[in-house]
């Protein structure tokens, strides 16, 4: 048992107390992104851009220049989304749930190799010795960021990607000493199922009243 709370609070020994706040305010936010998310509530950009804007502070101060830039590029493509989401034409939404055709699956992979590059590239302009945890770091920016895409535009298959993508991330947190953070996409994943479960529900609905 001392392992397990050694393991969530050591990281945090002689930290500032403000940044601790912080990091709980975001994980709150974080987590209340997913859900609205889940509940295809515009909430869900608001949220998230509050746990967007504080980690990239937070990585900051930690001199964690990557996750940094990411968190950044995050929140960019938050605000299109909430533009995005909150459009309507006649009363009526513009966007609504759909699958990916295949011109958007291939805007996706485009945007899973332009993020692993801009990734790569921000790495090595701020002098980082890259290792395996980089690398497989370069990989989950790469899906998250279209997964963010795909969300912004309702596609069911952001909740496939959002899944793939925190699975590998908790293991990579514990790895990295970061508890809280681990903690919180073993959240998220459980929460992205149940989104995928949901907005399935909502678009086999949709298609049968067509």
């Amino acid at each position: 048992m001392n392992h397990i709370s050694d393991f969530f609070l050591d990281p945090y020994m002689g930290r500032e107390p403000y940044l601790i706040v912080l990091e709980a305010i975001a994980f709150f936010f974080g987590i209340a992104s997913v859900v609205y998310a889940k509940k295809e509530n515009i909430l869900v950009y608001p949220t998230g851009l509050v746990a967007t804007v504080i980690t990239v502070y937070l990585f900051y101060v930690d001199a964690l220049f990557g996750d940094m830039m990411m968190n950044f590029y995050y929140s960019v493509m938050s605000i299109y989304g909430w533009w995005n989401w909150a459009r309507v034409k006649g009363n009526e939404r513009v966007v609504h749930i759909t699958r990916t055709n295949t011109r958007e699956k291939l805007i996706g992979f485009g945007l899973f190799l332009m993020t692993m590059g801009v990734t790569y590239g921000v790495y090595r302009g701020f002098g980082t010795l890259l290792e395996g945890a980089n690398y497989i770091d370069i990989f989950t920016s790469g899906v998250f960021f279209t997964a963010m895409w795909y969300m912004a535009n309702k596609k069911l298959e952001n909740w496939t990607l959002w899944i793939f993508a925190d699975i590998i991330t908790v293991p990579l947190y514990a790895y990295r000493g970061w508890g809280m953070l681990s903690l919180q996409y073993l959240i998220f994943t459980i929460l992205a199922v149940q989104g995928y479960l949901a907005w399935k529900k909502d678009l086999n609905k949709s298609l049968q009243t067509l």
